[in-house]
């Protein structure tokens, strides 16, 4: 199956079920030489993995992350960096009841179409398990991003959002609460409200934030590799998102020209910052903010209609352990992807001849 891999320079290929033996990647092109701070890895998948905390999948992996190659007493060596995060809690028999059926809004049916044959085991290759290898590569990303910093966060669950802009936030608090909102009042609505989708069997989506500050004037190519096209090749790649918009994004198509232009201060900066820190596909230095949005998770613990591999429209019912939202889970996943999209263009950028 093609289109595993990501990047150009800095590359990732991963690889697994979600109930397979493990998971796993290879990341091609990490410079020699990095003292990789494991802890901070560590961090990172413990954002991601499952069970954290009541409002999410109770399925317990611990995600430890075997390194396998391409790092010599603690240092990058500049050869593939291979690893592997074993599946140690995997429940196939809670998707037996699904071997001949289609869940609505999951891949089932099309992967079968495409392949001829399908792992119903949670999904197989497409579930969103597979992150846990993006969140490994995002992490080594960070550190050699230098002062570059990034930072995701739930701006909204169901029709419940921050109403503050972002500046207006402090960033320090957004793992100070299970839903990773740094609002404390908007953070209790949005739990309380996934614990009440969580108990009628249902599920619902929202949007994750995320801003990047310290980008260095450059980064992106002027044509069909701009950096706001790669970061949303990037975010789409996710599972269960359905959107992505930077910057002043579609409310920027009610505006007039004269309220939307950026217009400059004297030292190259400009006064909105409507372009989302990117102009002509390049960054110019200021803050990157984009949302992406994700829909709700499609396995719900309510009955409801599904196709059948005969053609029959039969009666199904999830079951298993899923996240009511994805959405405080995925926080790290979007940091991770911008990472990996950043790390390749200024990769790339140390390319050209000065």
């Amino acid at each position: 199956m093609a289109g595993n891999s990501y990047g150009t320079l800095f590359r990732l290929t991963t690889f697994g079920e979600s109930h397979g033996a493990a998971l796993g990647g290879i990341i091609d092109g990490c410079p020699a030489g990095i003292t990789l701070d494991f802890e901070a890895i560590r961090r990172e998948m413990d954002r991601r993995k499952p069970g954290q905390s009541a409002i999410v999948t109770q399925r317990k992996e611990e995600d430890e992350v075997q390194f396998l190659s391409g790092i010599f007493e603690g240092k990058t060596t500049g050869t593939p960096i291979g690893f592997i995060i074993p599946n140690t809690d995997q429940k196939s028999h809670d998707y037996s009841h699904i071997k001949d059926q289609y869940r609505p809004s999951h891949a089932d049916y099309v992967y079968e179409k495409k392949y001829g044959l399908r792992d119903y085991r949670g999904g197989g290759r497409s579930s969103a398990r597979e992150t846990a290898s993006r969140v490994v590569a995002g992490a080594i990303a960070k550190q050699f991003l230098g002062d570059i910093e990034i930072h995701a966060f739930t701006s909204s669950v169901g029709d419940i959002f921050i109403d503050k802009p972002y500046q207006a936030l402090d960033f320090s608090k957004i793992e100070s609460n299970d839903v990773r909102c740094p609002d404390a009042a908007t953070a209790e609505k949005m739990e309380a409200y996934i614990r009440e989708i969580r108990k009628q069997g249902d599920s619902v989506g929202g949007t994750v934030t995320c801003v990047i500050r310290n980008v260095p004037i450059g980064l992106g190519e002027p044509v069909f590799d701009k950096l706001h096209a790669e970061l949303g090749k990037a975010m789409l790649s996710i599972n269960a998102v359905k959107g992505f918009e930077y910057g002043s994004g579609f409310c920027g198509a009610k505006m007039k020209g004269s309220e939307h232009n950026d217009l400059y201060n004297e030292d190259g900066t400009t006064k909105s910052n409507l372009s989302g820190g990117i102009q002509g596909g390049i960054s110019n230095g200021m803050d990157i903010y984009f949302r992406v949005a994700f829909k709700p998770v499609a396995t719900i613990l309510q009955k409801q209609p599904a196709l059948d591999n005969k053609g029959n429209i039969v009666e199904m019912q999830g079951k298993g352990r899923h996240d009511p939202c994805v959405v405080p889970r995925a926080v790290p996943i979007v940091e991770a992807m911008a990472a990996i999209v950043l790390a390749d263009f200024h990769l790339i950028n140390k390319t050209y001849a000065r």
